[in-house]
């Protein structure tokens, strides 16, 4: 069975498919070009990120397709419901790239906190010459504990973040569509397991209560944003905002504009709505601390997807 890896597989899950039998193709083959790939080298199972599509077209020209996996947790890049139909088995990997992009978010939200994004532009070709001016600049950040965290979506990630930001003083308080347990779990070195319940509201009201917020939804069917020009209004003066869940979620424009009239005191941004060309204005505003992509980028989550797709395709195909 061979295994067409074409956003790549860490090499633990790739050990792990080619001691059971596969042959593990990782070399990336071009959107355009897949449908022929696929067929030419009778690929059974193709394993995605974000780069690479599969539509209802590629599905129907590729019948000895038999599974898709989507190294990750949102699955917007695959018709799902039409693969499943025709027989496909698709799979995805929500829980293995929680805590890795709970880390991102935290720590995004102490860097817009004290403005160390910007500084760090900034030291390298002015810290010699206009040192006090940058301190003077740069003196003026705020503490995150005591502060208000408002968590929109409070599945694996929203949750796990909630324990880093309840480690750190912060209050919590998240929003959600659906019925989600809201009791956030955390162990504490020499205590144990620590539970804390917290309260979920309505939208209306986490945007009003909350001093930082996070968005951790999939994009909206209908292409809308969650946050728009209007949301945007109705939060405190001096928000920050971190996005790493998908491009999109939040308004570029609107959130330019916010950051502009100084209403949003600043904004973290790990996905964009056009990737992978970001707008310039986004890529240049100084409010705006910036990722390409990488929250689910760590060593120890890479390892984990890669051997949790492994054994979900060594399960499809019974091997041993």
């Amino acid at each position: 069975m061979k295994v067409l890896a074409n956003d790549g597989i860490s090499p633990s899950g790739k050990s792990k498919l080619e001691a059971a039998g596969f042959t593990v193709i990782t070399d990336h083959v071009a959107q355009d070009a897949l449908e022929a790939y696929i067929n030419e080298n009778d690929i059974a199972a193709l394993l995605v990120r974000s780069a690479t599509t599969v539509r209802k077209p590629l599905i129907d020209a590729c019948p000895n397709l038999r599974f898709i996996g989507r190294g990750g947790v949102g699955m917007d890049n695959i018709d799902v419901a039409y693969a499943r139909e025709q027989g496909r088995t698709v799979a995805n990997t929500p829980a293995s790239s929680s805590q890795s992009v709970a880390e991102l978010a935290m720590g995004q939200l102490f860097s817009l906190a004290r403005q160390t994004y910007d500084s760090e532009r900034n030291m390298p070709e002015k810290g010699a010459q206009e040192f006090k001016a940058l301190k003077k600049k740069y003196g003026k950040g705020t503490e995150l504990r005591g502060k208000t965290l408002g968590i929109i979506g409070f599945g694996r990630i929203g949750n796990a973040l909630a324990g880093y930001a309840l480690g750190c003083g912060m209050k919590v308080i998240c929003t959600d569509v659906f019925d989600v347990d809201t009791t956030v779990r955390f162990n504490v070195e020499g205590f144990g397991t620590v539970e804390v319940k917290i309260d979920k509201v309505d939208t209306d009201t986490l945007i009003s209560r909350s001093d930082a917020i996070s968005v951790h939804v999939p994009k909206q069917k209908d292409g809308s944003a969650v946050i728009g020009a209007d949301e945007l209004n109705r939060m405190k003066k001096g928000v920050l905002l971190v996005n790493a869940a998908r491009g999109g979620v939040i308004d570029e424009d609107a959130l330019i504009a916010a950051l502009d009239s100084g209403h949003v005191a600043g904004a973290a941004l790990d996905v964009f709505e056009n990737e992978p060309t970001p707008s310039t204005e986004i890529l240049s505003h100084p409010k705006i601390a910036l990722t390409p992509h990488v929250g689910a980028a760590t060593t120890e989550a890479q390892d984990r997807i890669g051997e949790e797709l492994a054994d979900l395709i060594m399960a499809e195909f019974q091997a041993v």
